[in-house]
């Protein structure tokens, strides 16, 4: 697993607000006055080039609060991103929201195990096969293109890609970055 290992450091902490720039200082203010209420996981790291800070920041806002596929289908995306990068503290943020959006626990310990979930609805195993597909293949079949275009529509598909895309970018600064899990979680660790 990519999550920092007991005694290691974290390679681009949290910067004390003390000494951010005046441009750090309007980026993270933006980001803790929106929906996310604070600044977790990818933001502080972030925070060396705000104006990437807040284009990534609003990217994030739309895939996360704003799409069009349903919250539970989002955050089953999202969990599918966070393991195939093995990032363990997207794991960690998204399994949370993906149990509160109502994604069974059972889903999310296939996905951890890198295994396709037994038991799905329609819904949710064309979401898996559409992002699985494009994770592994870098593309995606016309049968599952087709499958998500009858469902969701056309603005379905791209923001999908979107949200998979943006959390690939998450999950890599919080691999490189070192960001990790908070100790004591009860949130199921993803295996090595």
């Amino acid at each position: 697993m990519t999550a920092k290992s007991a005694g290691e450091t974290e390679r681009l902490p949290p910067i004390d607000p003390a000494d951010w720039t005046p441009e750090q200082k309007k980026i993270a203010e933006e980001i803790i006055a929106g929906p996310r209420g604070g600044m977790p996981g990818p933001f502080n790291a972030w925070l060396r080039s705000p104006d990437l800070a807040s284009r990534f920041q609003k990217v994030g806002e739309y895939a996360r609060f704003h799409t069009s596929i349903p919250p539970a289908l989002n955050e089953l995306a999202i969990l599918l991103v966070a393991r195939d990068w093995s990032a363990a503290f997207e794991w960690y943020a998204h399994y949370q929201l993906a149990m509160k959006a109502g994604l069974a626990p059972a889903i999310a310990e296939a996905i951890a195990h890198r295994r396709r979930p037994a038991a799905m609805s329609a819904d949710e195993a064309m979401v898996y096969d559409f992002v699985h597909e494009l994770l592994t293949t870098r593309n995606v079949s016309t049968a599952s293109f087709e499958k998500i275009r009858a469902r969701f529509g056309e603005r379905g598909i791209v923001d999908l890609i979107g949200t998979a895309g943006y959390y690939v970018a998450v999950s890599m600064t919080l691999n490189v970055a070192g960001v990790p899990v908070p100790p004591g979680s009860s949130v199921p660790r993803l295996p090595d």
